[in-house]
C-alpha cells in the first residue's frame, strides 16, 4: 500500500484546530487564519489529534443534517477542554443541537448572499455596522437556542444567524466568514482569535522550517524522485528539496504529450538557468496518448493520467538507484476537490491525477510537504528563497496538462490545434500587460462544430472556449473582465491562423457553480 508519510509538524506551541465536517471550503477557513498568521490545522470530525497546544476550535460546514442520528458531531473531548468554539453553518448547528438546542428543517434554503441584521452587541461583531452582507447556504437552521445562550444576529430566513455563549466562549455563525463574499468575515475570525488569546507568528519562514524538519526527519538518508511538472508548486518545492536534499533530489520531467507549446524545454532550461537544478526529460508521449485512446469520460481521463504518471516514475526509479521516495507538489485545493479526506462526507468535485487519480498500491512511498498548503503559500515560500517572479507568478498549470482541456476524447490533431490557440491567447496576454492581471487564463477544445464562413468558403468546424479568472484562493474565482477588442483580437488570431476552426468563445462563468477547470 501506499505510504503517505504527515505533510507538516508543528512545531509551535499554540495553534488552532479547524474541525471537518465535510464542507467544499472547510480549508478556507484554515487558509484566513494563515493569512492572519496564525497556524491552523484541518482534522475529520472523527480523528480528534493530540489536543495540547489547541487553543481554540472552529468547526466547518457540511452537508448533513445535525440532528439526524450517527451524523458527524462534536466529539466530547472539544468540550472537556473548555477553549472557545466558532462554529460555521453546519458546526453551528451541531453546536447548538448537542448543547440540546432544536435544529429543523422548514424546507426553505438560504443560498448566496443574505443580510444579516446585528440584535445585540457581541463580541465577533464588535464596532460593526447593524446590517452586514454575508454569505448562506444552508438548508436546516436553528429555531431555538438552548439555555445560556442568546441570538446575536437575525437574516430573513434564519431566526438564529448568529448566537453565542459568553460564559462557555461558545460561538455560532450560519453565514460562511471564510468565504471572501462575506463583507466582514475576514474582521469576525480576528475578533474569534483575540477570543482565543492565539499568537499571531505563522509565516513564510515557519513554514520553511517545518517542511525542512520534515524531510530530514522521514526521508533521513533516503534519495528523492520529484514529479516536476513545470508548475508553481512542482517548481518551488523542487528549489526547497534541493536545499535540503542536494544530490539526493532527482527531479523527473514527463513529456506526456499533453503540454502546452515548448512548454518541456522550457521549464528545463528555465529551472537549469534561474536555480541551477538539473531535470530528467522522460519522453512518454505515444505512452500517454495510447492509453488515453477512446476515453472521454473526464474522472475516467484523469485516473488513466494518474495511473501513467505513476508507471513513469516507478519505472525511472528503479533506473535511479532504487528510489523509495516519489515527491509531489500536491496542494490543498487538490485535496478538497478529490475529496481526499475520505473519512469526511465531502463530494468528490473532480479526482486530481496526484491525489484520486494515483492507484491504490504503488511502490513509491508519497512525501508531499504541501498538502496542507494554498498556493499563495506556495508563491509565498517561492520568494522567501529568492526565486524569480516569472517562475512564481507563473499561472497554474494541471498535472493532466492539455488532457482535461480537451473536452471529449484527446488526440494529437486536437493537441497540437489547442496548444497553438493557448500560446496565441497566454502571448497576447502576456503582450497587452494582462497576464499578471488575472489568476489563470487557458484555452480548451469543444467537443462541438460550428458552421463558418472562411475565404468565402463555408466550412464547418471545431470551437476553441478561453477562459480567464481572477481569484485569491482557487476555492472561488470570477471570470476575468478582459477588454472587448483584446476578446475580438485573440479569437480573430486563432480563427485565421488555426486551420479547422470556425469560432471561439469566451467562458464568464464563475466558481461555483463552475470549476475552474473545464474537467
Amino acid at each position: 500500500m501506499t505510504k503517505q508519510i504527515k505533510t507538516l509538524k508543528n512545531n509551535i506551541n499554540e495553534c488552532l484546530l479547524v474541525i471537518d465536517f465535510g464542507s467544499q471550503v472547510t480549508q478556507l477557513i484554515a487558509r484566513r487564519l494563515r493569512e492572519l498568521s496564525v497556524y491552523s490545522e484541518v482534522c475529520p470530525w472523527d480523528e480528534i489529534p493530540d489536543l495540547s497546544g489547541v487553543k481554540g476550535f472552529i468547526l466547518s460546514g457540511g452537508p448533513e443534517s445535525s440532528n439526524i442520528e450517527g451524523n458527524p458531531s462534536i466529539h466530547q473531548q472539544i468540550f472537556d477542554t473548555k477553549k472557545p468554539i466558532l462554529g460555521i453553518c453546519y458546526g453551528m448547528q451541531v453546536l447548538a443541537h448537542q448543547e440540546e438546542g432544536r435544529i429543523i428543517n422548514e424546507g426553505k434554503r438560504e443560498f448566496g448572499y443574505a443580510k444579516i441584521d446585528i440584535k445585540q452587541d457581541s463580541i465577533l461583531f464588535k464596532n460593526f455596522d447593524k446590517s452586514q452582507d454575508v454569505w448562506m447556504s444552508h438548508g436546516d437552521k436553528v429555531e431555538s437556542l438552548p439555555d445560556g445562550y442568546n441570538i446575536t444576529a437575525v437574516s430573513n430566513n434564519s431566526p438564529v444567524a448568529a448566537y453565542e455563549n459568553i460564559a462557555k466562549k461558545y460561538f455560532g455563525l450560519q453565514f460562511h466568514p471564510e468565504v471572501t463574499h462575506t463583507e466582514s468575515g475576514t474582521t469576525i475570525i480576528k475578533n474569534f482569535l483575540e477570543i482565543c488569546d492565539i499568537e499571531q507568528n505563522w509565516s513564510a519562514d515557519d513554514i520553511l522550517q517545518q517542511i525542512n524538519a520534515l524531510v530530514k526527519t522521514e526521508v533521513k538518508d533516503g534519495e528523492v524522485l520529484l514529479a516536476l511538472s513545470g508548475g508553481v508548486d512542482s517548481t518551488v518545492l523542487a528549489a526547497v528539496l534541493h536545499k535540503t536534499l542536494g544530490n539526493k533530489l532527482t527531479c523527473v520531467m514527463v513529456d506526456h504529450g499533453l503540454l502546452r507549446k515548448d512548454e518541456a524545454l522550457n521549464v528545463v532550461n528555465n529551472l537549469k538557468e534561474k536555480i541551477g537544478l538539473s531535470v530528467n526529460l522522460v519522453n512518454a508521449q505515444d505512452t500517454f496518448l495510447s492509453k488515453l485512446k477512446g476515453i472521454t469520460d473526464p474522472e475516467e481521463k484523469r485516473k488513466t493520467i494518474g495511473n501513467t504518471f505513476i508507471e513513469v516514475f516507478e519505472s525511472e526509479s528503479k533506473k535511479l538507484n532504487d528510489i523509495k521516495w516519489l515527491a509531489q507538489g500536491t496542494i490543498y485545493p487538490d485535496v478538497i476537490e478529490s475529496a481526499g479526506n475520505s473519512k469526511t462526507k465531502a463530494k468528490v468535485i473532480k479526482s486530481h491525477h496526484n491525489v484520486g487519480g494515483l492507484p491504490e498500491r504503488m511502490q513509491l512511498k508519497l512525501l508531499e510537504p504541501f498538502r496542507m498548503l494554498f498556493k499563495d503559500e506556495v508563491r509565498k515560500i517561492g520568494q522567501a528563497i529568492g526565486l524569480p517572479s516569472e517562475i512564481v507568478g507563473r499561472h497554474p498549470f494541471p498535472g493532466p496538462g492539455l488532457g482535461i482541456r480537451i473536452i471529449g476524447e484527446v488526440n494529437k490533431d486536437r493537441l497540437d490545434k489547442l496548444r497553438e490557440a493557448d500560446h496565441i491567447f497566454l502571448s497576447e496576454l502576456k503582450k497587452q500587460n494582462l497576464y499578471y492581471t488575472a489568476s489563470q487564463a487557458y484555452a480548451f477544445y469543444l467537443p462541438v462544430k460550428s458552421v463558418g464562413v472562411v475565404g468565402d468558403n463555408r466550412i464547418y468546424a471545431d470551437v476553441i472556449g478561453l477562459r480567464s479568472v481572477n481569484t485569491i484562493d482557487f476555492m472561488t474565482a470570477k471570470a476575468t473582465v478582459l477588454p472587448h477588442d483584446f476578446v475580438e483580437h485573440v479569437s480573430t488570431r486563432i480563427v485565421n491562423e488555426i486551420d479547422g476552426i470556425s469560432r471561439v468563445v469566451y467562458d464568464i462563468t464563475s466558481k461555483p457553480p463552475a470549476t475552474i477547470e473545464w474537467e
